[in-house]
């Protein structure tokens, strides 16, 4: 009969550790585990279950790389992530930005007034279309709008309008003049529109 010999606590940590930096060697993907980090508020791939918490699954990277620095640098409004962002290196927020790119973008299923949606479409095509294109739906400057949650586009458009956050001339104007001509109810109805967007 072999008799086994007792591993001291030293020696167990030893192994554990070989053990993990084999299994990072193995091929871990250090963009998921990153990406992981931010399930917690953003849910598992990026699909917010939260109303006040966007999906992030499916922005650009550029965009999510400058909203990242927006954060770091106090340029966009946020609490919270004003002071995540600060803990990424460029190196990771690269990383996390092409794991989130790849990841298809899906629609919350929230309530929204119908009527309202369809005054909302109408001011969407008029004011928004022509960078957000179709319907909300293209990420390419920004993230999706359409099927985004809608607590969280007001919220943000809040911060954009009492200019706690920036945001470039173009959509500056053209906000300014949805909001000169149809009031924030044009805005609310515009949010209608992006909530009923659920397919």
């Amino acid at each position: 009969m072999v008799k086994l010999k007792r591993l001291t606590l030293p020696v167990m940590l030893t192994v554990g550790v070989m053990g993990a930096g084999s299994a990072l060697a193995g091929g871990v993907d250090r963009a998921a585990i990153l990406a992981n980090t931010c399930a917690g508020c953003h849910g598992p791939d990026g699909v917010s279950t939260g109303p006040a918490t966007p999906s992030i699954a499916g922005l650009p990277e550029e965009y999510f790389i400058d909203v990242m620095k927006m954060f770091q640098e106090g340029e966009r409004r946020n609490t919270i992530m004003g002071r995540i962002a600060k803990g990424y290196t460029d190196e990771e927020i690269e990383l996390m930005a092409k794991y989130f790119a790849k990841l298809p973008h899906r629609p919350a299923a929230q309530k929204f007034d119908p009527v309202k949606a369809k005054y909302g479409k109408k001011l969407h095509e008029k004011y928004c279309e022509k960078c957000h294109e179709e319907g909300g739906r293209v990420a390419d400057s920004s993230g999706p709008l359409a099927g985004q949650w809608k607590p969280y586009l007001q919220f943000t458009l809040d911060d954009f309008i009492n200019g706690h956050s920036e945001v470039d001339k173009k959509m500056k104007k053209k906000l300014s003049k949805l909001i000169r001509k149809e009031g924030m109810d044009g805005v609310r109805a515009v949010l209608e529109y992006y909530a009923s967007e659920q397919k």
